[in-house]
């Protein structure tokens, strides 16, 4: 008899225990629903953590040396301050990671297409220096390639407007050049940043049908899938700052930036990189 009641409180007192644990647990679980509370172990991240953007590689750097190289619009013409887009990524970075930014040099020559270029980074060694040394390497190419400057880009009959056809038709072999320059680059520098500036159309006024965006949109569409082969190359798009406001950004020249052109490009780059 004694054995059975001492059995009975064993049962019972267990499924007290159980009970009491179970209103714990489902208390408890209520009040992490409405109440949470973040994880205490060093090696969780907590979810408001895990939201916050990678740092940029330039906000590490006491000082960034910026080399830049490519055509016309690394030169800067069209902009009568002599800043360009290159002087004034400079001048924005400067100011918002607060730190010293330099210009290291800047090898780009108005009128240089692909071909120019690797033959220049073949002819003259220091521009290969200077790329290894950099934080921030900025470049443009393949604008002379596709608008041969502004030239023969147009209807031959002189009374269709742009024709995109000639641009198209020099694409696949510019494509190629563009790819070898993204490639040496990449590998004389695997830390910096690097940025191509995608291109832009600057004779859509003349392009009713549009046709040349569409030449464009595959171009920079190329330019991205090349860079996507390499970690620390960027395309940033420009095409969309000059669409609906061409002749407000654009130089008398009616195919290069004027300053306030270059400073939409100079602010774009600093939002990606920053």
């Amino acid at each position: 008899m004694l054995s059975t009641r001492f059995l009975w409180r064993t049962v019972g007192l267990a499924a007290l225990l159980s009970t009491l644990i179970c209103m714990f647990g489902f208390v408890y679980a209520i009040n992490q629903i409405i109440f949470p509370t973040l994880a205490t172990n060093s090696e969780l991240v907590s979810p408001g953590e895990t939201m916050k953007p990678k740092e940029s590689p330039l906000a590490t750097k006491e000082k960034i040396q910026i080399v830049a190289f490519g055509d016309s619009l690394t030169a800067g013409t069209g902009d009568l301050s002599g800043r360009g887009y290159v002087g004034q990524t400079k001048e924005k970075l400067e100011k918002q990671l607060g730190k010293p930014v330099f210009i290291f040099n800047n090898f780009a020559i108005p009128g240089f297409r692909t071909y120019d270029i690797l033959k220049d980074m073949d002819a003259k060694k220091d521009i290969g220096a200077s790329l290894s040394q950099a934080d921030l390497i900025l470049f443009t190419a393949g604008g002379n390639d596709l608008f041969e400057g502004g030239q023969g880009v147009m209807d031959t009959a002189g009374d269709e407007g742009f024709n995109p056809k000639g641009a198209e038709d020099r694409m696949p072999e510019a494509l190629k050049r563009l790819e070898e320059i993204m490639d040496r680059i990449a590998k004389l520098n695997t830390t910096a940043t690097i940025v191509y500036v995608g291109l832009y159309h600057p004779f859509l006024d003349m392009d009713p049908s549009r046709q040349g965006s569409l030449v464009i949109q595959k171009w920079n569409a190329a330019a991205f899938e090349i860079a996507h082969r390499y970690p620390n190359v960027i395309v940033v798009p420009t095409s969309d700052l000059f669409e609906l406001n061409l002749n407000k950004y654009l130089y008398t020249d009616h195919f290069h930036p004027n300053q306030d052109g270059y400073e939409r490009i100079a602010e774009r780059i600093t939002q990606v990189v920053n």
